[in-house]
């Protein structure tokens, strides 16, 4: 029996338990040689003496050790002291996309594609090595607070061409992520884990699985005999057509591999994503009554779907279970159009019609006024002269020149001309972005006195980019008014960023440098 403080191979101290399978558990543990915090996973001590799980659990360290990948938990070391089997893992400070979901149901289309893309990556550089993981699922991936994905637990991977290591009628895996050929005991292949991926995508945008059942069972045969559930129609048509092919019955009718698969999500989530920021753009100015004009895109925050399961569900599914059925948000405006869903972003004013009728009376009360003033001034003897004598254009407004407003802001650009301080761009090149030209005010010294402060002046987060595109990133920067300085690194895998700093969530001033790497061979992807 494993507890706090104990020492396993007289070098990885157990700090405390993390998390317990049928297998075995995983602790959080301290590596007393080079100082660092591990996890370990330890076989359970009831099954270490059984031939088959120790050569299982002996097969999951070598499979790990033989990937090296960012989106891939990494092997440290794997021992056996005291009768226990462990193996030691990097640590992996966040949560899995199973608390995630649990926690926030169903995540915006755009964030749940971004997500896929990284898993499938991860998956695809097992199957480069000839690893079906078989076993994917949300507690299997690893949400790090930054916003990169890490996929982890190949304990019942196999090698596409080698020995299987359980018996051709053995079932393993969780039964709500099972593929088809899984359950029948046909052949598995890399199609077996896009099937997976599908069902993981599915559970994102819906917050709910596509098949349950009382027994597992039930559950493992309704992969095999029926259709899922039609996803709610507020999720892109796009997204839907990608997670329905991923779920198809057939091997040779989903995805043709992970890469393709994270490719198609990649598009996706940038589609749905324009779409959403597009649709939530109010089409007026907000007028003084509406002052929150740069409100939180709808996209992040998807509507919660309560009492109502999506469309063509099965009637054996119990009602209200769909906390939140994707992002209404990211639909593009026609398809919401015909559904009678409001656009996102829009808001009504308070007071709707009658608040835009009563500014048309004010003005044209100011317009009846003015000619009233301009007939009287032409009616009298002294031909408008003012009494005192001094001349109505000579005040203020005249030495400043027509229509200047005194309280506009002063300020010189980065051109030299007068005007507002100009938010900070973000442009991308094969090498570090310069600066813009001419100097930024500092956030706590505008550049005019009299000026207000400039969006400049405010704070931003940084989103986490890991994954995304370089044409997603510069759009992304921009549009926050940070500068971003993009360099590329050769890798394998390609046209993705693979490293930001500052990590995603610091809060910047606005006008602050993000430095980020795009993972690229040759010059294909850049800006594509």
């Amino acid at each position: 029996m494993l507890d706090p403080g104990v020492t396993l191979g007289g070098r990885y101290e157990l700090v405390d338990l993390i998390a317990r399978g049928g297998m075995g558990e995983v602790w959080r543990a301290d590596d007393l040689v080079l100082g660092r915090r591990v996890a370990v996973k330890a076989l359970l001590p009831a099954l270490a003496g059984e031939a088959g799980f120790t050569a299982r659990f002996r097969a999951e360290a070598r499979a790990m050790a033989a990937l090296s990948h960012p989106g891939i938990v990494e092997i440290y070391d794997y021992g056996h002291a005291d009768g226990v089997a462990y193996l030691v893992m990097q640590f992996v400070e966040g949560e899995s996309l199973r608390a995630l979901v649990d926690r926030d149901g169903a995540l915006a289309p755009h964030r749940a594609m971004g997500l896929l893309a990284q898993a499938a990556d991860a998956i695809h550089a097992a199957h480069r090595q000839g690893i079906v993981h078989r076993d994917v699922k949300p507690s299997n991936l690893l949400l790090r607070p930054d916003g990169r994905l890490a996929l982890t637990d190949f304990g019942i991977a196999r090698m596409v061409a080698g020995d299987r290591l359980t018996a051709a009628d053995e079932i393993l895996g969780t039964s709500s992520y099972l593929a088809p050929e899984q359950v029948t005991g046909a052949e598995v292949g890399p199609a077996t884990d896009v099937y997976a991926l599908g069902v993981v995508a599915y559970e994102l945008v819906t917050g709910e699985r596509p098949f349950t059942a009382d027994t597992p069972l039930a559950v493992a045969l309704q992969h095999v005999n029926d259709d899922p559930p039609a996803l709610p129609a507020d999720v892109p048509r796009p997204v839907r057509a990608l997670i329905m092919r991923a779920l198809a019955k057939e091997p040779d009718d989903r995805w043709p591999s992970a890469a393709a698969l994270a490719q198609a999500s990649r598009s996706a989530a940038h589609a749905t994503r324009t779409a959403a920021r597009a649709a939530a753009t109010p089409a007026v100015s907000p007028g003084p009554e509406d002052t929150s004009a740069e409100a939180a895109p709808a996209a992040d925050r998807p509507p919660t779907r309560k009492g109502t399961a999506p469309s063509g569900a099965a009637t054996s599914r119990p009602p209200g279970t769909v906390a939140q059925a994707g992002a209404a948000a990211a639909a593009p405006a026609g398809d919401r159009r015909r559904e009678g869903v409001p656009p996102p972003g829009h808001r009504r004013a308070p007071h709707g019609a009658p608040l835009r009728n009563r500014r048309l009376l004010a003005g044209a009360a100011a317009v009846l006024l003015l000619l009233v003033a301009a007939l009287a001034y032409a009616l009298t003897p002294s031909g408008g002269a003012d009494p005192s004598g001094q001349d109505p254009g000579a005040g203020p407004s005249a030495s400043s020149g027509a229509g200047t407003d005194p309280t506009a802001p002063t300020g010189t650009g980065p051109s030299g001309g007068t005007g507002p301080t100009p938010r900070a761009t973000v442009t991308a090149s094969s090498r570090p972005l310069p600066r813009p030209s001419g100097a930024r005010p500092s956030p706590a010294a505008p550049s005019s006195p009299a000026a207000p402060q400039s969006p400049a002046t405010a704070t931003r987060t940084v989103p986490g980019m890991y994954g995304w595109r370089e044409v997603e990133v510069v759009a992304e920067l921009k549009r926050l008014g940070l500068i971003g300085t993009i360099t590329y690194r050769a890798t394998p895998d390609q046209c993705y960023a693979i490293e930001q700093s500052p990590a995603g969530g610091t809060v910047v001033a606005a006008g602050s440098t993000v430095d980020v790497v795009i993972a690229t061979a040759t010059d294909q992807c850049k800006q594509v």
